[in-house]
């Protein structure tokens, strides 16, 4: 397999888009079985526009499965960049734990090696208890995500993230309407995180990169509802994080209109109902390293596909 580099620039779309798109094939609406998940992953890690992929996100209960299916294609020279994945929890976390160490020794590799190694973890918190715990037990050097409901105590659990250095997880929609929260809501998150210093990323309903209505699933009889677009997030928090208005910062979660964003080396501009909101490479490059760092998608085809139809990549 050859091995991927990623593009040497500066432009501002890069900067947005590189690593973005977490591949979550294994889960609906995709939910592809095992072997065919991992290789797409291997297919698009190859491809062209292989720079915009980020990790493989696996249950932990399906690493074992993911090592049978994945040993034949995973990088063996040295030198090459190694397949890295996001683990996704359950309720049994000490399960999760002895799952991801059965892995490593399976494996047997570190970054400067080869092969596959685990630096994430995500899981669902309901609490600041829930946040202590998982921070006791899981190891510092993961990138540890924790998914914070949107209702409750949104901002006590946000700065508990903050106080035990781990990061928080948004989810933007599923499979059904009520999955998909209101604008509002994503608004408090993108605050809260920016106010104490929390990086974040997303999942769930960002296959697009606008906001509009989409089948909720790929069944040919799926319902449609109103999601958002993995541009609309990443702006969105791009313009909290330099401390821009909860009204404007709605207003480009709702943007659908891709006449009104247009890219160029050094910037994106977004044409908004008052007045042009500008985002320069600095200030995308910092929301990439302290805001929105990805986002999780069951396809990668669409994200490429479609920015790539609108003239972004």
């Amino acid at each position: 397999m050859p091995i991927r580099l990623p593009p040497i620039t500066d432009h501002a779309s890069h900067i947005l888009l590189e690593g973005l798109v977490d591949y979550a094939g294994l889960y609906p609406p995709a939910a592809l079985a095992m072997s065919s998940a991992v290789r797409q992953y291997a297919q698009y890690r190859a491809a062209g526009s292989g720079w915009m992929l980020g990790r493989f996100i696996c249950p932990a209960q399906s690493l074992t499965a993911f090592s049978e299916a994945a040993d034949p294609l995973l990088p063996r020279d040295a030198g090459a960049i190694p397949w890295r994945l996001s683990v996704t929890g359950s309720p049994d976390l000490a399960g999760d734990l002895a799952e991801i160490a059965a892995f490593g020794q399976r494996h047997r590799v570190c970054f400067e090696e080869c092969g596959a190694l685990v630096d994430a973890y995500e899981r669902k918190v309901l609490s600041v208890h829930d946040v202590e715990h998982t921070a006791a037990v899981t190891p510092p050097e993961w990138l540890t995500y924790l998914e914070v409901p949107l209702d409750g105590d949104m901002e006590a659990i946000i700065a508990a993230i903050a106080r035990v250095g781990k990061r928080a997880k948004l989810r933007m929609g599923g499979t059904t309407p009520d999955l998909i929260p209101p604008p509002s809501a994503v608004v408090r998150f993108l605050q809260a995180c920016a106010t104490h210093g929390v990086v974040a990323k997303a999942t769930a309903g960002l296959h697009h990169p606008l906001r509009g209505t989409y089948r909720l699933t790929y069944a040919p009889d799926a319902a449609s509802s109103r999601m958002y677009g993995f541009l609309n997030v990443a702006l969105a928090a791009a313009h909290v994080g330099r401390g821009g208005s909860a009204l404007e910062t709605m207003q480009l979660l709702e943007e659908s209109n891709a006449e009104r964003i247009a890219f160029s080396d050094t910037h994106i501009v977004w044409h908004g109902p008052d007045h042009a909101l500008t985002f320069t490479r600095d200030l995308l490059l910092q929301m990439r390293q302290q805001g929105l760092v990805s986002f999780g998608s069951c396809s990668f085809t669409e994200p490429v596909d479609e920015s790539r139809a609108l003239g972004w990549l």
